[in-house]
């Protein structure tokens, strides 16, 4: 009997060491290779969540997306910018004394007591591993004084990052009337908040061990995904019972960074299936171009002949030099089987009117995939030329006949 009752006492103990939320199975990972296999297609995928996206984080454009644009709720996806006002405004080291709202918060919970003391560097652990509620109010309370006001400062950033289908009432993502965003203003959420190197150094966390007032607790990551796909380094799992199965994913592989977001899958089998399908999709027929040098050569073929076509009217020169609008980013994503669909148009004034200046608009350059528009950069003059004025015409005009009476003798 004695035994019995120290085998249960260890039980508790090892179970109250690691916190699992309610987004943890301790199942063994069996989905992979079958998920993979299945969403080896070219064929566009057929997905049971209501709205998802795959964005490409170099370009900043959409490779596949489904209702991307529709207005969701997002559950605990939220602690992504959570964690972005935390920490763009508060000090890692500091320490929290967890208040008695914060200890109450139900849901998802990193297990804190009224009372606790901890840093906002384990907080944030707690927040993005096991998606702890408690550890959001507690943020929330220390860096603004309130969830309220702490929703303030979440609105803010969303109007600073112009992400204008996103709204916020609380900080961890528990149903709330008004609290939205879309799929694809979730994938920019996630592509900021990974370049915070604090950040992505959590959500690639798998086992965390973090301390409590004294007390050591062992944390698992909530994404099934990390360290069971192929170039997964983060980022946020979510479930509510408005929101469904929610998943945001980065995925950095073969040269390609994306960050994968599915809102509102029944199950969170779907959600896994859902978001391995569209990443796999995504890797399998895309693939990242430079578009450069086919700009460039192309610009430089028409300057060489039509460059000096250009009618330079009442210019005190008639020639005029252009210069290509930079890009800071050539590379887009674009399907391997397009790439020799790709052409360039250029169009461009016959005939302007001086006075010209720096950077006056002459022309513009498309690249087209086929009949869809890819880029589209301006041509731009390159110098000043002043508009003649009457004694101009005349000293031309006098200099002209001196020419011809020389001719003349």
């Amino acid at each position: 009997m004695v035994k019995k009752i120290g085998i249960i006492i260890l039980l508790i103990v090892f179970i109250s060491s690691s916190v699992y939320s309610d987004e943890i199975d301790t199942e063994e990972i069996i989905w992979k290779d079958n998920f993979i296999q299945a969403s080896n297609s070219k064929e566009e995928p057929k997905i049971n969540s209501r709205s998802a996206v795959v964005y490409d984080r170099k370009s900043k454009k959409v490779i596949w997306g489904k209702k991307e644009n529709e207005r969701r709720p997002m559950a605990s996806t939220t602690k992504i910018m959570t964690a972005i006002v935390v920490l763009e405004n508060a000090n890692l080291d500091d320490t929290v004394i967890v208040s008695k709202k914060a200890a109450g918060t139900g849901g998802s919970r990193l297990g804190l007591k009224t009372g606790d003391k901890i840093t906002i560097n384990n907080l944030l652990y707690g927040l993005l591993l096991v998606s702890g509620n408690d550890a959001a109010v507690a943020l929330a309370e220390h860096v603004s004084g309130s969830v309220e006001s702490f929703a303030e400062r979440m609105n803010q950033k969303a109007e600073e990052m112009r992400l204008e289908d996103t709204h916020f009432i609380v900080p961890h993502g528990l149903d709330m009337e008004n609290h939205y965003t879309t799929a694809l203003e979730l994938a920019e959420m996630a592509d900021y908040a990974m370049n915070n190197k604090k950040f992505t150094e959590i959500v690639a966390t798998k086992v965390k061990t973090i301390n409590i007032s004294g007390r050591s607790k062992s944390l698992i990551n909530t994404n099934e995904l990390l360290g069971n796909l192929e170039g997964v380094n983060g980022v946020k799992t979510g479930f509510t019972n408005g929101a469904n199965r929610c998943l945001v994913t980065s995925v950095s592989r073969n040269g390609m960074n994306v960050i994968a977001v599915v809102l509102g899958a029944d199950t969170k089998k779907d959600r896994t299936r859902d978001s391995v399908e569209i990443i796999e999709y995504a890797y399998k027929n895309y693939t990242i171009y430079d578009l450069e040098e086919l700009i460039k050569e192309n610009y430089e073929d028409w300057k060489n002949i039509n460059e000096k076509r250009i009618d330079v009217i009442r210019g005190k020169n008639k020639n005029i030099t252009t210069k290509l609008d930079k890009l800071d980013n050539y590379n887009i994503p674009i399907k391997k089987q397009d790439i020799d669909n790709l052409k360039v148009e250029i169009f461009a004034l016959k005939e302007i009117e001086a006075p010209i200046y720096v950077d006056d608009y002459i022309g513009k350059i498309i690249v087209y995939n086929g009949e869809e528009k890819l880029y589209e950069l301006c041509i731009r003059s390159d110098v000043d030329i002043a508009r003649l004025t009457f004694f101009d015409y005349f000293y031309n005009l006098l200099k002209d006949n001196i020419v011809n009476m020389e001719e003349a003798m």
